[in-house]
This record gives structure tokens, sequence and C-alpha cells, in this order.
């Protein structure tokens, strides 16, 4: 495998999260998450909407939040700052650093999210690890199983697991309604416009355009085309 592009500042992880993530094969840092929120134990010091569902252990640190009607199954751990919004859902187990945010009606699964990490609007997140500062686009769908059987791979070498999604460094930025390929590698800083679809390992600090040819041309008004009567005339 080719070496994987510059992706997180680990002197940013909490300390409780020390060792979390191994840069060279970080796919790893999901197996590893599993092992620490083994040992959660239900902690709702911080703010739950009266609606929102919780089941299983969640620790909610004080100054968390879950909004309304969100719906959470440990085990997770929500730090100080994190936010869970409207219609949210977290499952499969999920870890959420400082300031991150899974915001209305998105859902994320089996997933790691470093502090600041943003998922806000309509997203899913699947068995993937998000960076410092990442922010994702509405619409934007991080997709962890391949539509052909098999497991997935990072940069052609096999991760020996069946799912796995998007592993994004710090600052990274998906644009509105982009798919991310099961084992999307996406280096620190770059920018991937907004619709587009992405797989393989992208280099740190680099754009992906994606530039679709809109063609404009000019409407026939249907009672002009057939010789007869006055066009742009509306029924009663």
């Amino acid at each position: 495998m080719a070496q994987l592009p510059e992706l997180f500042d680990l002197s940013r992880l909490p300390a409780a999260w020390a060792g979390l993530i191994d840069p060279t094969t970080p796919w790893t840092a999901l197996a590893r998450m599993d092992a620490l929120l083994a040992g959660i134990a239900e902690r709702l010091d911080g703010e739950a909407h009266p609606t929102a569902v919780i089941e299983g252990p969640v620790w909610l640190e004080a100054g968390a939040h879950i909004g309304p009607y969100a719906y959470v199954q440990g085990p997770a751990w929500i730090m100080a700052g994190a936010q869970v919004g409207h219609a949210a859902m977290l499952r499969g187990g999920v870890l959420m650093g400082p300031r991150s945010k899974v915001g209305h009606a998105s859902e994320a699964k089996h997933s790691l999210l470093l502090g600041g990490a943003q998922v806000p609007h309509f997203n899913y997140v699947g068995d993937a690890v998000i960076g410092h500062d990442v922010n994702l686009g509405a619409g934007v769908k991080l997709a962890n199983l391949r539509v052909m059987p098999g497991g997935v791979a990072v940069g052609g070498v096999p991760t020996g697991l069946r799912k796995l999604g998007a592993i994004l460094g710090d600052g990274v930025s998906i644009g509105c309604n982009a798919v991310l390929a099961p084992g999307t590698v996406i280096g620190r800083g770059t920018i991937v416009y907004d619709g587009a679809s992405v797989r393989g390992v992208v280099p740190a600090r680099c754009i992906v355009k994606h530039r679709p040819t809109l063609e404009i041309v000019e409407r026939l008004d249907p009672g002009a085309a057939r010789g007869g009567g006055q066009g742009g005339a509306t029924g009663g």
C-alpha cells in the first residue's frame, strides 16, 4: 500500500483516547473504540431533551446535549460540548469528541468523531473515522458496505473488515450530496466539491473538483408549436 496521506493531529486527542488511532492503519481505531466503549457505564451528566430516547450505556458528559426526538443506542460516549440534534440517531457504538455534532436527521453508526467534527444535516456516517473540524455538507453519505461481495480494502490492502466507511483527515470539507465509497481515505485539509462520487486514497490539502455539464435550451411553447392559438395562455 502506498503511504497514506497526513490525516490527524493526534496531540489533540483527549487523554482518555490516547493510542486510539494508528495513522498507518487508521481503520483499526474502530476495534479499539469497541474495547474502550466496553467499559462505559450509563452516566447522564449533560442535558437530554425529554423526548429523546436513550438506550443502553451512554456517557453524556456535562456540557453535552441530546436534542428532541433523537435516538441514542449505547454504547456511546458523548464528550463535553458535543451535540446530538433533532431526530438524529447514534447506534452501533459511537465516540463523539468535544464540540462534535450529529445534527438534524443524521445517523452515525459505529463511528469515531474527533473534536469539532460536524455531521449536521441529513448525513449518513457508517463505520467511519472523522477527523477534527471536518464538515459534511447536507446530504453527504459515507457508504460502509461494498456492492460486490468481499471485504473493504484501503489503497489496495485488505482491512479484514466487511464494513468500513470513509476515513477523513482533520479539516476536510465535503460538499453537499457527495458520496464516498467504502474505504475512502481523504487527507488532511482537502476539499471535495458537492455532488462528487469519491473512492480510493486522496492526498492532503487538495481540491476534488466535480463540474457537471449543464445544457440550457430554449423552452418551446406547445401552442406555438401547433401553429395556432395564443401561446402562454393559462387554464382556469
